[in-house]
């Protein structure tokens, strides 16, 4: 169909204004950049040992269900072809058959997180040492700049916590996996072996620690990073990229592998129907052009809008779930993301409708000063959050929609291809072709025929760029460059 082939989109660029910066303009122009390098450290967990003593404390703190999260090996095509897909304007993935995102349901359901309570968030910290101290009781040896500690310095030091431990070395060892796990899933960086110490503040008191809506930090963080690895000259993701590669598994028939056995209630959270319970996918999907063609064609029976039905969760986390439809301001520290669900209603088994123009936000940045209090740097963020419970959105009244003005409104606004198409590729090398055969060398120098052949490819690009979403202007000039040209037989053209 040429509207998805010859003009990309967006036909209008009101929601989709960062389009020239998007990776996706890189890759139709065919400047491919591969698999970014995943940044997640799931596969070392299983070598801490926790006491009963700590378990409680961890379900106190609200890890309860995070500390059971597998070590699932990540498919980067498939997350790369994914975050071609990702919009930081609307916080969504644009799909052929219209938006969808991870929300903040998503993360109640897979990973078992509260995604109510206060804000995750307090004061910044560009050194480790004091605050080590006096939550850990120890602090390395040789000092990390930026605030950050080396996991691998918290598992050698606290992945045992002796059985004659007295309560406060418990929760010495305790706070430490804890920053551990999140700083292995949740709040992964893009240093390997690094997390930042400010989250320990947040958990001096395990009780009050299991107060914090800490599922919408992690998908902050994660919408976070999803946005800057749509940058074209970004080459890695982190945040909990289980997560996201889980949440493709259970809604999109792509990628997904094949399952040794699907119990409905064994579960929870819902991560764990990965573990060690596939087959790994077969190397022809180890690919992310191939994958891209796949989200390319992609059709709404590849899609499962609602995937949980039916599934037994927690009583607390069930109670929580309403969440997953407020419109509202997510917060991680310094990195506040908005939660659109208004955007992707048919994942709450609503109709979908036009949603309303997303309001531009600053994404602020916390500077390089320690002992800010981000809480009053972000009060207006903070603000939002506190309002979480009046911006629901619900089903809209009236009678049975239809989705076709809806969709209609979807193919003006979005980027509807992300891969050029098989019949304008094959177009664009018949045009090189054509233009090889009609050149002869004969009585050209050395000179002359590098000449000819910098002409060909200035030809060849110009030729090329009529299909890449030059401005009309540009075309036509690089048309009469074309035909100008001696090196084409003008009844060729």
């Amino acid at each position: 169909m040429d509207n998805y082939g010859t003009m990309p989109g967006p036909d209008d660029d009101s929601v989709l204004y960062d389009q020239d910066e998007h990776v996706s303009s890189a890759v139709w122009k065919g400047q491919e950049r591969g698999a970014l390098t995943c940044h997640e450290h799931t596969s070392t967990l299983h070598q801490w040992v926790l006491t009963d003593q700590q378990i409680e404390l961890v379900k106190k703190a609200g890890f309860e269900h995070l500390r059971l999260i597998p070590a699932i090996t990540l498919d980067s095509p498939l997350i790369s072809a994914l975050v071609e897909r990702w919009r930081r304007e609307t916080n969504t993935f644009h799909m052929t058959v219209g938006e969808m995102t991870v929300s903040l349901e998503d993360v109640a359901y897979l990973l078992g997180l509260p995604i109510d309570g206060k804000p995750v968030t307090g004061v910044t910290y560009t050194s480790c040492a004091e605050i080590c101290l006096k939550y850990l009781g120890k602090s390395p040896d040789s000092m990390q700049i930026g605030g950050k500690v080396k996991l691998s310095w918290l598992r050698t030091a606290f992945s045992s916590c002796p059985k004659d431990a007295s309560a406060e070395d418990v929760a010495f060892h305790t706070r430490a996996y804890l920053l551990y796990l999140v700083g292995s899933t949740i709040f992964s960086i893009a240093s390997d072996d690094e997390v930042p110490v400010m989250y320990l503040q947040l958990l001096e008191n395990f009780d009050k620690a299991g107060k914090y809506a800490w599922g919408a930090a992690a998908l902050s963080f994660l919408y976070r990073a999803l946005g800057n690895a749509t940058i074209r000259s970004q080459n890695s993701i982190n945040g909990c990229l289980t997560l996201l590669q889980c949440w493709s598994y259970y809604h999109l028939n792509i990628g997904r592998p094949e399952l040794h056995h699907d119990p409905i209630h064994e579960y929870f959270p819902l991560v764990l129907r990965w573990k060690d319970n596939h087959k790994a996918p077969t190397s022809n999907h180890h690919s992310v052009p191939l994958y891209r063609e796949a989200f390319d064609s992609l059709r709404l029976d590849d899609v499962v809008w609602c995937p949980y039905k039916d599934r037994a969760i927690p009583e607390n986390i069930k109670n929580q779930l309403i969440l997953g439809r407020s419109k509202t301001m997510m917060i991680c520290f310094d990195l506040a993301e908005r939660h659109l669900p208004d955007r992707c209603l048919r994942q709450f088994g609503m109709p979908q409708t036009i949603p309303e123009q997303v309001q531009r936000w600053e994404r602020k940045t916390r500077g390089g000063d320690s002992g800010v209090n981000l809480s009053k740097k972000f009060k207006s963020e903070v603000s939002e959050w506190a309002n979480r419970r009046s911006c629901i959105v619900v089903e809209a009244d009236g009678e049975e929609l239809d989705e076709g003005e809806y969709m209609n409104w979807y193919l003006r606004i979005t980027r509807k291809v992300v891969g050029m198409p098989a019949s304008l590729r094959f177009g664009a090398l018949k045009k090189i072709a054509r233009i090889a055969s009609v050149m002869s060398t004969q009585g050209m120098n050395s000179k002359q025929i590098v000449e000819a052949f910098t002409r060909i490819r200035d030809i060849t690009d110009n030729g090329l760029g009529v299909h890449f979403g030059c401005s009309e202007n540009d075309v036509g000039k690089r048309k009469d460059d074309a035909k100008n040209s001696d090196l084409i037989d003008p009844s060729q053209s």
